[in-house]
Formats: C-alpha cells, sequence, structure tokens
C-alpha cells in the first residue's frame, strides 16, 4: 500500500534521529501510508509501535507480521485520531512514557492525489479538504460563512497571502453571487486577483490556509508538542519533519525553548526550563537524492531533539 499512499520523506533520516531501542515503545505521530512505522517496526524486538492517523483510510496501511504470517504485527497498535488526543489515547492502551515520538506532518501524498478529498489544486472537486470525514467542518463551509475579518485572519496566518484582505474582499464578493463549492470554483472566484505568472504559488497557499484552518493543524502541533514533554521519557527523542515556516517556527521555538513563543524562561537558581536539547544546530534536510526522487521532499525540514531531565527546582 506504501507506494500508492504516500511516499515516506527523510525516512532513515527520521527513524536514525529516534535511536531506536529493539525493547522500546513508540509512537508514529502521522502513520498515513505506513512507512516510517515499517521502517521503525524493522527495528524493534519485543518493542511496540502505536501509529495515530484521523483518516480512517490509513487503517488499511497497518503492517503484517512477516515472521509469523499473522493477519497483523501484534507489536503494533493503530490509533484512529488526530495526534493532538496523543496522551489520552496512550493512557488508554495502557502506556504511560514512551522511547521516542516521530512526526511527519502535512498532508500526505494519499490525500493530494485523492480528487474526491478537495485538497489539490489540480483536481475539480467539492470543497471538502477534511483529514477526519466525520469532522463537520470544510473548506467550503468556511468560505461561504466566514465573516471578511476572520477570513483576512486565516489567509495572513496559515496561508502568509501578501495581500489577505484583498483576497478576503474578493471571496466575499464572489460567494454573493451562490456559493462556492469545488475547487475549481474557489480558483475561478479569485482569478481576478490572482497575480500573472504566479498562480501556482497563489492558489497553493490560498488552498494551505483554508487546509490547516479545517483541519486545526497548528493547533494540533502544539498540542503534540506539549503533551511529548510528559511523554517522552528522559533520553528519549522527539523527531518532527516540517514542510513550511509556520510549523517548523513553532517546532523550533518548542525544542529550543520548551513553549510555542521561543522565550527560554529560568527558574529561580537560574536553571533553564528546557525540557529537550536539539540534536543539531540546524535542521537536516533531504539529499539530491531524495530531492530528485520524491518532490514533496523540497520543502522539509527534520528536527529532532533529546529529552532531558529538568533540575528540581525547574520542575
Amino acid at each position: 500500500m506504501e507506494g500508492a499512499y504516500h511516499i515516506p520523506v527523510m525516512l532513515h533520516e527520521s527513524v536514525e534521529g529516534l535511536q531506536i531501542d529493539p525493547d522500546g515503545i513508540y509512537v508514529d505521530a502521522t502513520f498515513g501510508g505506513g512507512g516510517h512505522s515499517l521502517e521503525i517496526l524493522n527495528r524493534l524486538k519485543s518493542g511496540r509501535l502505536l501509529g495515530f492517523d484521523q483518516d480512517p483510510d490509513a487503517r488499511a496501511n497497518a503492517p503484517t507480521n512477516a515472521t509469523t504470517n499473522a493477519p497483523e504485527d501484534t507489536r503494533f497498535t493503530f490509533i484512529a485520531a488526530n495526534f493532538r488526543h496523543a496522551q489520552r489515547y496512550l493512557r488508554a492502551a495502557g502506556v504511560g512514557q514512551v522511547d521516542g515520538i516521530l512526526a511527519d506532518l502535512g498532508v500526505s501524498s494519499h490525500h493530494f492525489d485523492a480528487p474526491e478529498r478537495g485538497f489539490s489544486i489540480r483536481y475539480d472537486a467539492p470543497l471538502d479538504m477534511r483529514m477526519d470525514q466525520q469532522k463537520s467542518q470544510t473548506a467550503a463551509g468556511i468560505v461561504n460563512t466566514y465573516p471578511e475579518e476572520k477570513l483576512v485572519q486565516m489567509l495572513a496566518a496559515y496561508g502568509e497571502v501578501k495581500s489577505p484582505r484583498k483576497v478576503a474582499n474578493r471571496l466575499i464578493q464572489a460567494r454573493s453571487n451562490g456559493p462556492i463549492g469545488t475547487t475549481f470554483e474557489l480558483i475561478e472566484a479569485l482569478r481576478p486577483i490572482t497575480p500573472r505568472h504566479k498562480e501556482y504559488r497563489f492558489q497553493a497557499q490560498v488552498f494551505q490556509a483554508f487546509r490547516m484552518e479545517v483541519n486545526q493543524e497548528l493547533q494540533a502541533l502544539e498540542a503534540l508538542l506539549e503533551q511529548s514533554t510528559a511523554l517522552i521519557k528522559p533520553g528519549g527523542r522527539l523527531a518532527v519533519i516540517t514542510y513550511h515556516s509556520l510549523e517548523d517556527r513553532l517546532v523550533k521555538h518548542y525544542l529550543r525553548t520548551g513553549n510555542a513563543e521561543g522565550k527560554l524562561e529560568k527558574d529561580f537558581f537560574g536553571n533553564p526550563i528546557r525540557p529537550f536539547r536539539p540534536t543539531q544546530s540546524k535542521p537536516i534536510i533531504p539529499t539530491e537524492s531524495e530531492l530528485n526522487a520524491n518532490n514533496r521532499s523540497r520543502s522539509a525540514k527534520l528536527r529532532v531533539a533529546e529529552r532531558i531531565e529538568l533540575p528540581k527546582q525547574a520542575r
């Protein structure tokens, strides 16, 4: 299923970053096609892996046990939920702390290549963009109901659109003539203000803003980062692959300072309250060969950090 569903980015580098203990417990927060999970399982003996994915399509990619020919690998547990709820679901699975967490953020190849999901500017499809199709909020609902100020904030914060108010005004004007219900209708509505020779970039920014709002991606990422402090044992690893500056900035801040704002705090005794230690000063980027083989990797950055024990005074 992996080839059809999703091509894992920086597979070797991210799993190496976890420094797998064959008897440890690990979390793949973004299971997807199972590529990263399979590599982790290849390095486990009696260890355990729990994979999160809010998209029920991913469940079909659960790994089999090639050694025992069992229908599923008993070392693996699939959890059909958003990783923002990791702590609650891990507790329900009898897991308190883990040795490592891996998260490959963004949208999978599967989502972009499935026209009916509405993620891609290449296909005319319902304006959906939900990763979890049990949720009620869709991109169509947002474009047709959000007030101007809320659209402006979304486009600026999540799409980093240069003229968000201009785009918001155009959308409100277009929807006054009838609901915007498909991806091509959204593209057509914006055509009068789409920059010439920069159509793809502009459309991609707008689509990204809607997708991130629908799925509350940054909020989910921040929740995972906050929970990782309690979930990962001292000496364990957190590895996160990001695809745009918004994600990367949040991850960088958290790994360096222990908070989303990037402000390093100290306790009364001057000890830094920082639960992680980055393993590199700069993010890891894909090799030239991977860039040539996997277009999705072009904007990817991998950051890895080790969970450290805080001084007693800083806890």
